[in-house]
């Protein structure tokens, strides 16, 4: 932004009426950030290209002390948002992470791996901020046309996890979380071991704890009839071996209860 007449302390004072601006800006889906740098031409034999550089060096500069706490922020940003307009809980993440965790503790999984699977968690659906609510609260069966917009999260959510570095590690499997075992599902129609071994992990999770509890558009099921229907999907929905494991360790986990 060019302007002229302007001395650097005006200048400088712009940029923080913007700054705070942005703070005070709707912080759904996300909080808004800027980072901006100033530079002032003190003479007309100045370069102007230097002058430029300048401001964008400052602007850089910004960005590196300030990246780390705005990167955070928008990360929490985008968890509550999800868990208040898009029918994900807290609850509904930590019941996950206690499966995916009991799961990959029995494959040994490498702590990098387990560390993935709770980030995958918590933003697995992360691109339903940008679904209407009118989609995900709908009572009861998503026409065509709302079902295939539904199922855009999966690749909105792949989006904003490559433009987060915080959850890029995971932007593959969120893409593919939806992925079934047969090929039939989306959005690639991946079949077999070509889906990703945490995508594989966590639709299991996914669908088990989405069965036992009561959503717009169903009910929740018994503990006996979700296990039930889960076994059923195996080599279809499910990886046989890894549904096979699930089912092993929820069985343990009600005999102990």
């Amino acid at each position: 932004m060019l302007l002229p007449g302007t001395g650097a302390d005006t200048a400088i004072r712009i940029c923080e009426k913007i700054r705070q601006s942005c703070s005070r800006s709707p912080k759904k889906p996300v909080q808004l950030s800027v980072a901006l740098g100033t530079a002032t031409k003190q003479d007309k034999n100045q370069d102007i290209d230097r002058v430029l550089k300048k401001a964008e060096d400052w602007m850089y500069q910004y960005k590196m002390m300030e990246g780390k706490t705005v990167r955070s922020r928008i990360l929490s940003s985008l968890e509550k948002t999800l868990w208040e307009s898009a029918y994900e809980t807290e609850e509904h993440t930590k019941h996950l992470q206690k499966y995916l965790l009991k799961m990959a503790l029995e494959l040994k999984l490498q702590d990098s791996e387990i560390d993935d699977l709770m980030l995958l968690a918590s933003f697995h659906d992360v691109g339903k901020i940008a679904i209407s609510n009118a989609i995900l609260s709908k009572p009861g069966k998503l026409n065509p046309k709302e079902w295939e917009a539904a199922k855009k999260h999966s690749e909105i959510g792949y989006r904003i996890a490559l433009a987060t570095p915080e959850i890029t590690a995971v932007a593959d499997q969120i893409l593919h979380h939806h992925e079934w075992w047969d090929g039939t599902g989306y959005p690639r129609g991946l079949r077999g071991e070509k889906i990703p071994l945490a995508s594989r992990l966590l639709s299991i999770a996914d669908a088990y704890d989405v069965k036992r509890n009561i959503r717009p558009y169903k009910t929740a099921k018994t503990r006996t009839q979700a296990l039930k229907e889960m076994g059923e999907a195996a080599g279809r929905q499910f990886d046989p071996r890894l549904i096979k494991l699930f089912l092993k360790l929820e069985s343990s986990e009600k005999g102990r209860g």
